[in-house]
């Protein structure tokens, strides 16, 4: 197999170990997404139930196929490299067009892909690649990441996750994500403009990019909770709530960090990214930060973005004091019992979530 086969088939090892990490929701839309990437498809070409229904039963036969193999070494100028070596890959790739990321996502499943780079540039002095067509990917698809320093926003993925969040508004974001698109020209009070959010998808989508590339900035700044707790936390509760709490936390306080991505959307005064923030704000994360949901209520009425930044700066306090415990949580994983470090973590944090 060639380099571009070679990473394929490591995504479909890892998809083939870690699906069950999801739903079977989740699931069941992650490979319709897949599915779409795989025919060339846009977010909003939808395939027949029928042709969908017998690529996933293909797909998860295959799968079990793959059940017990390992990661294959990438082959690259005539020597082996591992697939978690980026840099080896990246310097040794016989193209500069291309680029190379691997890591872990959620309950440590693999990630990897291959795609085209369509932007270099730096940004507060962090470099920041924007990439294009991807040759390669598997289910989970990040768009935003951070890699070995370089800040990693992975454009297809992207324009797949704002139009999907947009056809499925749940009711608790029905109002933000509705401000953000009369912002961008595409909906009335009332409705969607379907045609003219397909007209316009890539102007919003090129539009939110440095938002996102802010959270990554953030989380390059932040220094609470640092990487090396975190995954010992996520590794003594993988796929648990403690795990789901601790990549939340790393979220917000990457975002409400003062060159996070909301402290960039408040600078800037940017009303539509704004409404996106509070739309795309689910699960634990929402938990994390109940003061946005008030103070953006204040914000449709007046546009002050004062309430917005005392609502930063309130959440973010609380995130501190619940990250210095996690901290200390994973500091005592190495001489105390795991059970009982649990048990602190839901006293201290989860209950009071109401978890």
């Amino acid at each position: 197999m060639d380099l571009q086969q070679t990473i394929r088939h490591n995504c479909d090892i890892s998809d083939a170990r870690d699906n069950g990490i999801y739903s079977l929701c989740t699931l069941v839309l992650k490979l319709r997404n897949l599915y779409k990437w795989e025919q060339g498809l846009e977010p909003w070409d939808e395939p027949e139930s029928k042709v969908l229904l017998d690529w996933i039963d293909a797909k998860e036969n295959y799968w079990e196929e793959l059940a017990g193999e390992d990661l294959l070494p990438l082959p690259l100028a005539g020597s082996p490299v591992d697939p978690f070596d980026i840099a080896a890959v990246n310097e040794n790739s016989p193209d500069d067009r291309v680029y190379y990321g691997a890591g872990y996502g959620r309950s440590l499943k693999s990630i990897f892909f291959l795609a085209e780079v369509r932007e270099r540039k730096t940004v507060t002095g962090i470099p920041v690649l924007i990439l294009g067509r991807e040759m390669s990917r598997e289910l989970s698809a990040p768009f935003a990441m951070l890699q070995d320093g370089v800040i990693i926003i992975r454009r297809e993925p992207l324009r797949f996750f704002i139009w999907d969040q947009v056809q499925e508004i749940r009711a608790a974001s029905r109002l933000p994500l509705r401000f953000a698109l009369e912002c961008h020209g595409v909906r009335s009070w009332t409705e969607l403009n379907q045609q003219a959010f397909k007209k316009n998808l890539d102007r919003i989508v090129d539009s939110e990019i440095p938002v996102f590339i802010h959270h990554e900035i953030g989380e390059l700044r932040e220094e609470a909770l640092d990487s090396q707790a975190a995954k010992k936390l996520v590794s003594a509760y993988p796929d648990s709530a403690i795990e789901l709490t601790v990549r939340a936390l790393k979220d917000i306080l990457a975002d409400t960090h003062p060159e996070g991505m909301l402290s960039y959307i408040i600078d800037e005064r940017r009303e539509a990214s704004l409404g996106f923030y509070l739309g795309f704000l689910d699960g634990m994360r929402k938990l994390l930060f109940p003061e946005i949901d008030e103070a953006f209520k204040g914000f449709m009425a007046d546009r002050d973005w004062h309430g917005i930044e005392l609502a930063r700066d309130r959440a973010r306090a609380a995130n501190l004091r619940r990250a210095e415990i996690l901290s200390e949580a994973a500091m005592e994983l190495e001489r105390r019992d795991a059970l009982k470090i649990k048990c602190r973590i839901e006293k201290e944090i989860l209950k009071p979530l109401g978890l």
